[in-house]
């Protein structure tokens, strides 16, 4: 799938509400059944203000078309949004996002899911933007993994997307990566039938599979496995001259065959990775080591 196919797919994915469920559970962590018992005794019931969502450091943005739902769940329809920016645009510390009016009671009971939810997104997809920033002028594009946080999987991947990074596979359930756990009981001399065999099967029985990858360890596995006929071969922790040296072999044995590299990817060294002609890179630590984007809500009467 390309690049706009997986973005319409993870924007379809929001449209339907399937991020909200995700909103109940931090409305009910937050609330409960019981109310916010510091502006329940401090601010007047009929109070109402005007809150501006802001940067405070540069930044990619990735979570604003969830705001209305977490506007919805907190603040019922009493909430007025302005959107002065969009999921996926380049921010600089002082610029204003969004602008909200409603009771401030609600707004102040909303302030902390927003900028979890914000914080933490936008924090993916800047970290996403800065590793494809290191790989243009190269093949290589920039994907995540399945490292992702219980329940926020499909809102971290849409991130990733906005920060110009792609998906790899959403689950288990619609691509096959064959892992060397996958094989560890299969013995050498047995191992490229196998994985014929189990590919044509895979392809049989699973039409909608994204892919078939299989992962290598050794550019003597990776000789083994481009005969296989995966789409993708994934080359685990490999040097850098190896990596070069599996880049033409691939070309040699099968040109069709994508190659992508991963295990300890950081900012550091990803463009060399790139460099050695490699198609994909997945990186872990976009969803599982981003830090958050310094947002604000600032609220004013």
């Amino acid at each position: 799938m390309g690049n706009h196919g997986q973005l319409d797919e993870l924007t379809t994915w929001l449209e339907d509400g399937g991020h909200r469920w995700v909103i109940d559970q931090a409305f009910c962590e937050d609330l409960a059944d019981g109310e916010d018992l510091t502006s329940q005794t401090m601010v007047s019931a009929n109070a109402e203000s005007m809150a501006t969502l802001v940067a405070r450091a540069p930044g990619r943005l990735a979570g604003l078309k969830i705001l209305p739902d977490i506007a919805t769940r907190f603040c019922k329809k009493d909430l007025v949004i302005e959107f002065c920016a969009m999921d996926g645009q380049t921010v600089e510390p002082g610029m204003t996002l969004v602008q909200c009016k409603g009771r401030l009671r609600p707004l102040l009971a909303m302030e902390r899911t927003l900028l979890n939810f914000l914080c933490h997104l936008s924090g993916v997809a800047t970290l996403t933007a800065k590793y494809v920033a290191q790989v243009v002028g190269t093949k290589a594009r920039i994907f995540d993994t399945r490292k992702t946080l219980p329940g926020l999987r499909w809102l971290q991947k849409y991130a990733v997307r906005c920060g110009g990074g792609y998906t790899h596979r959403f689950g288990l359930y619609d691509a096959m990566l064959v892992k060397d756990n996958h094989i560890a009981d299969i013995e050498s001399n047995l191992l490229q039938e196998r994985l014929i065999t189990g590919i044509r099967d895979a392809r049989q029985r699973y039409g909608s599979l994204r892919f078939i990858e299989i992962e290598c360890d050794t550019l003597e596995q990776l000789q083994q496995v481009l005969t296989c006929g995966p789409d993708i071969v994934l080359l685990d922790n490999m040097p850098l001259d190896q990596l070069q040296l599996a880049v033409a072999m691939r070309d040699r044995l099968a040109p069709q065959v994508e190659l992508e590299a991963s295990g300890n990817v950081t900012l550091q060294a990803v463009a060399a990775i790139a460099q050695t002609g490699v198609d994909r890179i997945s990186v872990g630590a976009l969803t599982h080591s981003a830090p958050a984007l310094d947002l604000a809500l600032d609220i004013k009467s």
